[in-house]
């Protein structure tokens, strides 16, 4: 990843009580000229989204009072902030802890300590991907409208998540299937809807999801 493949400009909080993290991680950041902004606990982070509406959150899970779990479903509650992309930083990389940060509409999910190419290239693809659906509205609360595909209920669920940008791996750990058997069923997915890829199959979820 290149600096200047990066989107300048782009706002990003950093929710984590612990504030030498903060501070490695504004250092970072503002090299590469994203407008930072802090916050120390769950319920300042709220807070912050809701006044600064950032383009990408980077949260910390184990928090005294607020964990991250909680700042991510208050935030997916309302309509302000439900679509900021949300990456999860975290020293357990337990598989039941990243399905339920995934299950709570996390967009990502990266284990401390992180190196600073694998963040910038999370946040490069988090909000390209964010610039991509910005000319969507999809409803992501449910699979079933893409059974008009022609999909099967689990293909439909397998696209869902794909739509949302979610890699082989991270919806296997959602679905509780390996990520070979996600590539098997997107094979299918691909043949059925007619396109070469997850792009192509990608936008022709949204398209449906977003004629609901």
């Amino acid at each position: 990843m290149l600096c200047n493949e990066i989107p300048a400009m782009n706002k990003i909080l950093v929710i984590d009580d612990e504030a030498d993290m903060r501070d490695t991680l504004r250092t970072l950041l503002e090299a590469e000229h994203f407008r930072t902004f802090l916050a120390a606990t769950g319920a300042e982070g709220i807070a912050a989204a809701k006044s600064e509406l950032p383009h990408l959150i980077l949260c910390d899970v184990t928090m005294p009072g607020m964990d991250g779990h909680e700042v991510l479903a208050a935030l997916r509650k309302d309509a302000l902030t439900a679509r900021i992309p949300f990456v999860f930083l975290t020293a357990n990389g337990q598989r039941a802890d990243v399905r339920a940060g995934m299950n709570l509409g996390a967009d990502d999910y990266l284990i401390k300590p992180v190196t600073a190419n694998d963040l910038l290239d999370t946040i490069s693809a988090r909000l390209e991907r964010a610039h991509q659906q910005s000319g969507f509205s999809a409803d992501f609360s449910s699979a079933k409208p893409l059974e008009k595909l022609g999909l099967s209920a689990r293909e439909s669920e397998i696209l869902l998540w794909v739509a949302q940008g979610k890699t082989n791996f991270e919806t296997g750990t959602i679905l509780g299937i390996s990520s070979g058997t996600v590539k098997k069923h997107l094979e299918n997915i691909y043949a059925k809807l007619g396109v070469e890829g997850r792009n192509a199959a990608t936008l022709k979820a949204l398209e449906v999801l977003s004629a609901e």
